[in-house]
């Protein structure tokens, strides 16, 4: 009888918070199913993980698992930041392309982040299968998708300031989508716009690569998953990825997952949490990139005090924009509502969402936020910032229903409205919506699940390009 194959992934994500974490989900995913991985992260992310989890530790239960680094080509002192993102994408695609050269042979398949294009064309030359996984919103993803038609139609880049204007060349989208919702909400020009290009670069690639992973799942995304199917057959919705990888470590009895986390997290948040009544606590958090001015830190907090509603908000030290971050600033901010307010430079988000006393979730719409708030079951406020988090958070307030879309507002006055109506006046109906989802969520990850199955092809997938590279692959046994 032939002996058991094993394929060999390498795991590439984009080398942010969100990104690395879904990518180290999916790569436990594979290591419980039996999978060589190795996992390419940068040095300098890769150090942040080691001192702030116990990552290395957690994987060397998985003997086929394996850690590389390489470097992103910025000094260490370079600040990493949302404002610079650019800078950052390419002088890593200037480090990774030749490593993606000398290292793809040796693999079985290369999965990296949606924004990795040029790992497609690295994989297609070296005879390496490649299956994006694209860690943002498969709505957002649609969008991009839906580029070449709106360039033609002259839908982009934008004529005029008026972002309620709707787009109606997204298909699916008609009469949903304005131009505010829009990735990139001020594009004026197609070919200046590094995003823009970036985007159109990874949409070009998609129909090239074997496969596309998504963390998501079809009672959430089905329509939208149909028309991205048309672009990439084999689109594998695998999400809520975190539930799913929760739920397989259960089912094997091993302990479940700790933390990802590229920031230290202060777990006195919980702690606090544990005293406060059910359902009374709204949680803050813009995410790991997003930065604000201090007038806008300023309506918020004046927005939530008024509102009259507990609130545990995480304080970045680098949250402040352009400006050393102040404590003195926050303390300030603290005195007079310490009875019913707290906050934290990070908190550990899958905990904090999954406590009793949080009722809701104000959030910066990332696709992972978006994704635990759901399956959580706790309506959101959304104030997006970037990209997808600007799609996202239409459809969680016009298409799932299960929460306030309040981007390009900072309105102490209607912040504190929206805080009182999502936790108090529509607050049944805002959850009624919430447990719904959550409850299709948890069903698609069960064995027999939509999500379970896309995940079982996906490996199923994975191990046939296995068997037909088993001659050329010195780690196989056969």
């Amino acid at each position: 009888m032939e002996a058991e194959m094993c394929p060999h992934v390498l795991l590439f994500p984009l080398p942010i918070q969100s990104p690395i974490n879904s990518m180290l989900q999916l790569a436990e995913l594979f290591c419980l199913a039996g999978l060589q991985v190795t996992f390419l992260n940068t040095n300098h992310n890769q150090h942040l993980l080691c001192r702030h989890t116990n990552v290395e530790s957690r994987f060397r239960q998985y003997p086929k698992f394996q850690f590389r680094t390489i470097p992103d080509g910025l000094p260490e002192e370079h600040p990493r930041s949302s404002e610079l993102f650019g800078e950052l994408i390419s002088s890593l695609q200037a480090v990774a392309q030749p490593f993606l050269r000398e290292i793809l042979p040796g693999v079985t398949c290369v999965i990296p982040d949606g924004l990795f294009y040029y790992a497609v064309d690295i994989g297609n030359e070296v005879g390496v299968s490649v299956i994006p996984f694209d860690t943002i919103s498969p709505s957002c993803l649609w969008v991009y998708l839906s580029f070449p038609k709106l360039i033609e139609a002259g839908d982009i880049p934008f004529k005029g300031n008026d972002l309620d204007v709707l787009i109606e060349n997204v298909p699916g989208m008609q009469g949903l989508l304005r131009r505010r919702d829009f990735p990139f909400y001020r594009l004026t020009n197609c070919a200046t716009d590094l995003y823009c290009q970036l985007a159109l670069k990874e949409i070009r690639s998609i129909p090239r690569s074997h496969g596309l992973i998504l963390n998501t799942f079809e009672d959430l995304d089905g329509p939208l998953l149909s028309l991205i199917r048309s672009h990439c057959p084999k689109a594998y919705a695998v999400g809520p990825l975190h539930l799913q990888l929760k739920t397989r470590l259960a089912d094997k009895r091993m302990p479940l997952p700790s933390s990802n986390s590229l920031w230290e997290e202060d777990h006195s948040s919980i702690q606090w949490l544990d005293v406060q009544p059910i359902e009374s606590v709204i949680y803050v958090s813009f995410g790991s990139l997003a930065t604000l001015t201090r007038e806008e830190i300023l309506e918020f907090w004046h927005g939530l005090v008024n509102s009259g509603i507990r609130f545990l908000w995480v304080m970045r030290s680098n949250l402040l924009r352009e400006e050393e971050f102040n404590h003195q600033f926050v303390k300030e901010l603290m005195e007079g509502c310490k009875e019913r307010a707290y906050t934290v430079t990070w908190a550990p988000q899958e905990k904090v969402l999954a406590h009793p006393a949080i009722g809701g979730f104000l959030t910066h719409s990332g696709w992972n936020s978006t994704m635990e708030s759901i399956v959580q079951g706790k309506p959101m406020i959304c104030w997006a910032v970037y990209v997808d988090q600007r799609v996202t958070s239409r459809f969680v307030g016009e298409v799932w229903k299960i929460g306030v879309d309040m981007k390009d507002i900072c309105d102490r006055y209607i912040i504190e409205k929206v805080v009182k109506d999502l936790m108090v006046t529509n607050k049944d109906t805002f959850k009624k919506s919430a447990n719904n989802l959550s409850m299709l969520g948890k069903q698609s990850v069960g064995e027999g699940g939509s999500s379970y199955n896309a995940f079982e092809y996906l490996v199923e997938d994975i191990k046939k390009l296995g068997r037909r590279g088993k001659d050329t692959n010195p780690n196989c046994i056969g």
